[in-house]
């Protein structure tokens, strides 16, 4: 925990930094290494066609981008306390640390997302608990103070306050204190866009999320998102508990504006009606299924606008199933939206190409986009699937607070294993085409090494070493002397199942130490992989959108 700061000491370290003249930034990676990780993200122009729209709509979705750009702001100083102060002193001469300026603001840091985390600016190491607790406290102090002071546990942990260090004793502070500046704009932008908007869903959600932004209450807001009907789809507000690897507690601001393919959704609507009949399949006991989530679980694909935060950092996010919160959940299910436009590009740019460099030749013609599309979706699905809340020696709690930092990447293990496990159902019962059994394990075995390029330190990039290196052990994935990567079909389905129950079984017992564990032996890179990813450093390792709107504003 922090140590109190004497007067004597404060003055001290004034002395010395007006006496040294010391910079925020003392060291920086070479100019060639931050070019070469900016090559390994390929420009991508998003400008979905809009002209359909009515006029009073397309400046909507330009208040909704303005009202996004302060998100930007709240996440780069939830990422790290010292954000700011680099990124100024980057610009003070803009055109030699142009590179490190692009790499800084992708990556809402000094430290590249892409390589876990390694710094490309300083050496200091990504703190686990970003800037969402004190820089220098340990989980031990957390619990400490929460066994001490068992009434600030609610506060402590919620997703919506940080913790600070107030004269030596640590408070919660609600997030629309921490970030009011920001907030208060972005709330105005919200309810003009209200104002203006001829959706009442929209407008509804609009001015209910500008008063969260003040109340730091986001439940009712989130109800209401639920029910959004009209053209443009957006999210705009603190969700993903990814940044904070300390408890994984706290939610980072993100924003997505996007317009609405309604026919695409519309063509995946009947999947929305097998919620309760893919609950009812899961490879787990009775007991431990969840049949008590909200039946509605609206399913949209959309395109592409703008985003902003904790989604824009780094990786670029094809899917999302939101709220988070259980409550809602239980009362109203989760909604599952597809961002066509981002898929399609990573599709074409990423994971075909790494499939002719990994994959067997006779491998590359099961690969499709249908396959890669509907698993997605089903990943999103799947999310709302298995256990949320659960008791535990009497007590109820929740998976996410049971597993604690450990959270994330079980999760999304949880969710890629059940995207394909519930494709395969849905397939049976005569849901999904056929055709798509033959594409979809070649398709998925490719895009593990998309994802494990984004750095098994990473949520998603760690849950998918986890698969390949179960499937590779049960056969269901096997390496030839080439070192190329082929699938056992059925060998393939028993391991989705078996890994399906491996998953769902330590969210259902809340076992953080089966949880680390687990992701200790399967979550690593082994020797054939290492040498499989060598083959794939002309291929970019993601995309980097360039927004069209942001020229309009």
């Amino acid at each position: 925990m922090p140590k109190k700061v004497t007067s004597v000491s404060l003055m001290l370290s004034l002395l010395f930094l007006l006496n040294c003249g010391e910079k925020m930034i003392n060291k920086k990676a070479s100019k060639d290494y931050v070019t070469d990780q900016l090559d390994k993200l390929a420009p991508v122009t998003i400008a979905p066609d809009l002209s359909y729209l009515p006029a009073s709509e397309r400046h909507v979705i330009k208040l909704l981008v303005k009202a996004s750009q302060h998100i930007d702001t709240i996440f780069m100083d939830q990422v790290y306390k010292k954000n700011n102060e680099i990124l100024n002193e980057l610009k003070k001469s803009p055109q030699s640390n142009k590179p490190y300026i692009d790499l800084f603001t992708i990556m809402f840091g000094p430290w590249n997302r892409l390589e876990n985390n390694k710094p490309f600016i300083n050496d200091t190491e990504k703190p686990p608990g970003a800037n969402y607790y004190p820089l220098d406290m340990t989980k031990e102090d957390f619990n400490n103070w929460l066994k001490e002071h068992p009434e600030d546990k609610e506060a402590f942990e919620s997703h919506y306050t940080v913790i600070r260090n107030n004269n030596d004793k640590l408070v919660a502070v609600p997030y629309s204190k921490e970030y009011s500046s920001q907030l208060k704009s972005a709330a105005d932008l919200l309810k003009q866009a209200a104002e203006e908007t001829r959706d009442q869903s929209l407008r509804e959600f609009l001015n209910k999320r500008a008063e969260a932004f003040l109340s730091n209450d986001y439940y009712e807001s989130n109800m209401i998102w639920m029910d959004l009907s009209g053209d443009i789809e957006v999210v705009i507000g603190p969700y993903e508990v990814y940044e904070d690897r300390l408890f994984g507690y706290k939610a980072a601001f993100e924003s997505f504006v996007c317009v609405v393919d309604h026919e695409e959704s519309k063509n995946l609507h009947t999947i929305g009606n097998y919620l309760d009949n893919m609950e009812d399949n899961l490879p787990i006991p009775d007991k431990h299924k969840n049949f008590e989530r909200g039946a509605s679980s609206p399913i949209k694909v959309v395109n592409e606008i703008f985003t902003a935060g904790d989604t824009k950092a780094g990786v670029q996010t094809l899917a999302f199933n939101l709220p988070n919160d259980e409550r809602v959940r239980e009362a109203k299910g989760s909604k599952k939206v597809m961002l066509k436009n981002v898929m399609q590009a990573k599709f074409e740019k990423i994971l075909t190409p790494i499939a002719s460099k990994v994959l067997r030749p006779e491998e590359l013609d099961n690969l499709s986009f249908d396959a890669y599309f509907k698993h997605i979706l089903m990943h999103e699905v799947s999310h709302g699937l298995g256990p949320g809340k659960i008791t535990l020696k009497g007590k109820e709690t929740s998976v996410s607070k049971e597993l604690k930092d450990h959270y994330s990447i079980i999760e999304e293990c949880k969710a890629d294993v059940l995207g394909i496990y519930n494709v395969l159902y849905l397939i049976e019962e005569g849901v999904l085409d056929d055709e798509l059994t033959g594409t979809l394990f070649s398709t998925n075995l490719a895009g593990m090494f998309r994802s494990i390029r984004f750095g098994i330190e990473e949520a998603h990039g760690g849950a998918n070493a986890i698969q390949l290196n179960y499937y590779l052990e049960k056969n269901a994935v096997t390496i030839d002397d080439d070192g190329l990567f082929t699938v056992n079909t059925r060998n393939y389905r028993r391991a989705v199942r078996d890994l399906a129950e491996k998953t769902l079984m330590i969210q259902a017992e809340g076992d953080y130490g089966e949880a680390e564990k687990f992701i200790e032996e399967y979550a690593v890179l082994k020797p054939e992989v290492k040498v499989a990813l060598s083959k794939l450093t002309d291929i970019p390792v993601d995309i980097r959108p360039v927004y069209s709107i942001e020229n309009e504003l």
